[in-house]
């Protein structure tokens, strides 16, 4: 799981030092699952000691700092321009928002931490898919949308693999066999059928086209991650294509698979009659 970065803690470490008593302290990193007993020093010295203790220990070390720092990120600051301790207040947000985007991530309201690079969806992304819906996916998505600037590559690689996890949950929920290759295109097509969403399975010719634009989906943002940006080829007779995968690419790509996720979220719920338990 993604650590936070050295740099970050440097930063918010003081500030929250700053803000809080010895005792919101301990029960702000405690309430948010930070590993040990308090550490027997000063404010700052804590801060960094948990903050460092946490990178080593916990299981998601930038989730629990998203959902740390989520009071003190989300306070509403008023009059900042003309109110000293709001401005004050303003300053130490701004300032850990320069830091991790400094590391190529961001702070969205709630706690979450975004732009980490991922390999692959978090590893709780099934059990939230069912009991978060459409709101753990699009969380999920975001954190790729998040990298598609700075990691063209590793955005494509997070939704492809949200999408998959996505797939397979639907499948091992609904007590579907799995198929022979797991991946994108072999995975969408047990799904389809089950969900009854394959071209064939459907008399309206205009949704017939559109169904099968998902099948070239799940098809090309599996083939761009496999090949890392690179097409070739087929023969010495031709010319050998290469392009660099562009945020642009990676843009279409992630919004792609993030369409085609959230109809079969909605299409696996409406199924049921009611949201995916």
């Amino acid at each position: 799981m993604p650590k936070i970065p050295p740099s970050v803690i440097g930063t918010t470490a003081p500030i929250l030092a700053a803000a809080y008593t010895h005792d919101q302290l301990n029960a702000l990193f405690m309430a948010h699952d930070f590993p040990g007993d308090p550490p027997c020093s000063s404010k700052p010295a804590k801060c960094l000691e948990w903050l460092r203790r946490a990178n080593k220990e916990s299981a998601d070390p930038l989730a629990n700092f998203g959902q740390l720092i989520a009071e003190f990120m989300d306070a509403e600051v008023s009059d900042p321009d003309t109110n000293i301790w709001a401005k004050e207040r303003q300053k130490d947000i701004d300032a850990i928002k320069a830091a991790l985007a400094r590391e190529s991530l961001s702070y969205q309201r709630g706690g979450y931490i975004l732009g980490a690079t991922l390999a692959g969806p978090s590893r709780s992304l099934a059990e939230r898919l069912q009991s978060q819906g459409i709101e753990a996916l699009n969380q999920e998505y975001q954190r790729a949308y998040a990298t598609i600037e700075s990691d063209p590559p590793a955005a494509v690689t997070a939704a492809c693999a949200i999408l998959e996890s996505l797939c397979k949950t639907y499948l091992e929920t609904e007590g579907h066999p799995m198929p022979a290759k797991q991946v994108p295109g072999s995975l969408w097509s047990e799904t389809a059928k089950h969900l009854k969403l394959q071209p064939g399975q459907l008399a309206d010719d205009d949704l017939k086209r559109i169904l099968q634009g998902l099948s070239s989906i799940a098809d090309g943002v599996a083939a761009i991650r496999t090949h890392e940006g690179s097409a070739h080829g087929r023969s010495g007779h031709e010319a050998t294509k290469r392009y660099k995968l562009l945020p642009r690419h990676a843009r279409l790509a992630v919004h792609a698979a993030h369409t085609m996720a959230m109809f079969v979220l909605e299409t696996w719920e409406e199924r049921k009659g009611k949201a995916v338990p």
